[in-house]
């Protein structure tokens, strides 16, 4: 009987010890910790270029394109609807193109896409100091935040009618920085890259153009994703902040 009641009372100690390990004892406050495997799931389309499968060795330059918020959903189709993904088959474009979709009823998550675009960076072909960073609305918005979160990962930016956080502009005082917006926009005023723009370049950004369109609603997107001007200007950039025009075997 000694030895049962013995047994039970060194069970209730190592109970104890294993409470006091795990939990802070009462009225103390003790270090804990929390780790958990999180899952992560985004469908996204690429596009890559029609020369890809020519020369292995050689690494492309990347679009991210994020969408507005009429594409979110789990149609990944609705993707096609606007933006490079709309005309890159057509026009032939020379970059990768990836396209994620944002899931119903949701925003841009950076933490998310930034894990999301490590993959793309190991899966495909990719020049690490030619990435690229656009979106539209919702997506315009997207790229500002992302940009500002991670200034150093693009080397430009092309956000279209949307807006960010002037406060923190001054993240993006080296990244070259090509806005639009339409003057007449009635889902998001004009000012919200008027803001932008003026903190990024009281910030010393040199490397900052506005294109402002006199008569556009919320669509300056058509237009400014049809001129190949774009495109150039994009390559004109690496990720080292030096701008110069790519050579033919690139």
């Amino acid at each position: 009987m000694k030895q049962i009641v013995g047994l039970a009372l060194a069970l209730c100690t190592c109970v104890a010890a294993a409470r006091a390990a795990d939990e802070p004892q009462a009225g103390r406050q003790e270090p804990q910790k929390f780790e958990k495997q999180v899952t992560i799931h985004l469908d996204y389309l690429a596009y890559l270029p029609k020369d890809y499968d020519k020369d292995s060795n050689k690494k492309w330059p990347l679009i991210v394109f994020l969408h507005g918020a009429g594409e979110r959903g789990t149609d990944i189709e609705m993707v096609k609807k606007h933006g490079p993904p709309k005309i890159a088959e057509a026009k032939a474009l020379p970059f990768v193109i990836v396209s994620p979709q944002c899931p119903p009823e949701r925003w841009w998550d950076v933490p998310v896409l930034s894990v999301w675009l490590d993959d793309v960076m190991t899966k495909y072909r990719v020049d690490p100091d030619r990435v690229y960073l656009t979106g539209l609305s919702m997506g315009g918005f997207g790229t500002w935040s992302w940009a500002e979160a991670q200034p150093k990962r693009f080397a430009a930016i092309a956000p279209m009618c949307g807006g960010g956080d002037a406060f923190r502009a001054r993240a993006l005082r080296n990244t070259p920085i090509w806005c639009f917006h339409g003057e007449k926009d009635p889902t998001v005023p004009i000012r919200a890259s008027e803001e932008m723009v003026d903190a990024v370049k009281k910030a010393g950004n040199k490397d900052v153009k506005f294109t402002r369109y006199p008569e556009a609603g919320h669509d300056c997107w058509t237009v400014s994703y049809d001129n190949p001007e774009l495109y150039e200007w994009f390559l004109q950039h690496e990720r080292s902040g030096e701008s110069a025009a790519k050579s033919s075997n690139r």
